[in-house]
């Protein structure tokens, strides 16, 4: 009986792990700045924006979270780094062109308590932001006013 019971638990724990992991593959799309491809994994939810890249430790080389907006059109949105343990490049984009590039900001320190976070923002209204590894920018040659391809989103 004891072994049906951890057979049952170990193929319900598979089931989760494959459910989790294709519900983050499905939440991915490929996007161009310029003609660099960056697989985005989409934050469309006030949650998912909220949680945004909080808690994770890598960020694959052309990866990124394309931060999607209710309103979908010239919004200004506030950035920290809340529970961030790698460093990151924001790229500002609005009606298909990078307006802003905040390079290389780096984790807060430990113990930084909410009301010390820096926070980034736009210069000018946006329709969405990309955030990649911090030196993604300089490596691929992104400069404000490359084309952003947002046709798969």
């Amino acid at each position: 009986m004891k072994q049906v019971l951890w057979a049952l638990l170990g193929v319900a724990v598979f089931i989760a792990g494959v459910g989790f992991l294709t519900q983050r593959l499905q939440n991915k799309k490929e996007i161009s700045v310029g003609s660099t491809k960056i697989q985005a994994e989409i934050a469309s939810t006030e949650s998912q924006r909220q949680k945004g890249l909080g808690g994770r430790r890598t960020l694959g080389e052309n990866s990124g979270m394309l931060f999607v907006f209710d309103a979908k059109k010239d919004v200004f949105p506030s950035f920290w780094m809340k529970d961030m343990f790698i460093s990151i490049d924001i790229i500002w984009i609005n009606d298909g062109k990078v307006t802003k590039i905040d390079k290389n900001i780096e984790p807060p320190s430990a113990g930084t308590s909410d009301s010390q976070l820096k926070l980034y923002r736009p210069d000018s209204p946006i329709d969405y932001v990309l955030e990649v590894a911090a030196g993604f920018s300089d490596k691929n040659n992104i400069k404000t006013g490359d084309s952003v391809d947002l046709s798969a989103i």
